[in-house]
């Protein structure tokens, strides 16, 4: 700074603020200035300005894998971190717990302000360590956490939809093709079954374990279609594992809906397009995410200690992967 104020001619206060963007000064000086901070090839090490205020101004965000739920999320926490003054650092859980916790634990090391983890696999007390020292936000977590602020899908909702909209279209045997240990699968695969007794179809619950791939999905149609009584219906762990379902069937020449209705989860930006589209639980992922975003932000800047546990409502999307039984 002392070289730009020394080429620039000009104080190193008045460099100062001009890479703070202060607006009391002139046109002809920050010009001047950063003419001589280009000539020189400087630029100005935010992580030191930052700690000297007492903060590196980023937030660290894992999240669970690549799946475009989480970049969707993700979107929606780098928009209110970037209205917020803050930088957002990613890193990929690769589904698996261990992975998590050591990308807070890198994150806590890089002095973040606070982390966010999106679909985190563990118990909270891994992730609690991981993150001792800074404050952490968990995105569809369904674990206790009492401790933590959450934001979270209601996931027993979008099941009982899912459900509900099967019913009114004549379906009885729906099978529900579980996500494994994903995020949020055991909401989901309780709601399905609390809302099958709900509706007198207690006797007909039935599960596949699989997990939110597009090869499970594939699978998971395989061994639906040797069933003897094979479903009329089935409710999907998510968007990408009912699209594999989907085309397994096709290849084994199922039709979907005329023989098997389908329904997914999340609605992803890419199941609304083409001929049919598919029906699916559409979960405020952007908003979730900036939520978290705002919660964290709240922790970290105005000192709240009271504990958030938000939970955002699903909805139907009905589109063409679902029709009335046929008898």
């Amino acid at each position: 700074m002392e070289d730009v104020a020394r080429q620039a001619g000009v104080s190193r206060s008045l460099v100062s603020l001009v890479f703070q963007d202060a607006p009391n000064v002139s046109k002809a000086r920050r010009a001047a200035v950063l003419e001589a901070a280009e000539l020189l090839d400087y630029r100005p090490n935010r992580l030191a300005r930052n700690l000297a205020r007492g903060r590196t101004m980023t937030l660290g965000v894992v999240i669970d894998d690549l799946h475009p739920f989480f970049a969707r999320c993700v979107e929606g926490i780098e928009q209110h971190a970037d209205g917020a003054g803050y930088h957002v650092l990613i890193a990929n859980g690769a589904r698996n717990a261990t992975r998590t916790a050591d990308a807070l634990s890198t994150f806590g090391s890089l002095q973040v302000d606070g982390a966010i983890a999106v679909g985190a696999r563990g118990d909270i007390s891994a992730l609690n360590r991981a993150t001792a020292d800074i404050p952490l936000v968990l995105v569809s977590f369904e674990a206790p956490a009492s401790e933590v602020d959450t934001v979270n899908n209601d996931e027993s909702n979008g099941a009982t939809l899912v459900v509900d909209h099967l019913v009114e279209l004549g379906h009885e045997r729906i099978l529900h093709v579980d996500g494994g240990q994903g995020a949020s699968a055991s909401g989901r695969r309780a709601g399905y079954s609390a809302a099958m007794k709900r509706v007198g179809l207690g006797s007909q619950i039935d599960v596949i374990v699989a997990d939110y791939t597009y090869e499970s999905g594939q699978q998971a149609a395989t061994t639906i279609a040797g069933l003897s009584d094979r479903p009329t219906a089935v409710f999907a762990a998510n968007d990408l594992n009912a699209l594999g379902m989907i085309s397994e069937f096709n290849r084994l020449g199922i039709g979907v809906p005329s023989e098997i209705s389908v329904v997914g989860y999340d609605d992803t930006s890419y199941v609304g397009h083409g001929a049919q589209g598919l029906t699916t639980i559409h979960q405020p992922v952007h908003e979730m995410g900036s939520r978290a975003a705002e919660l964290l932000v709240e922790r970290i800047e105005c000192g709240r200690t009271t504990t958030a546990h938000e939970v955002l409502p699903p909805m139907l999307v009905v589109r063409g992967t679902t029709a009335p039984v046929v008898h």
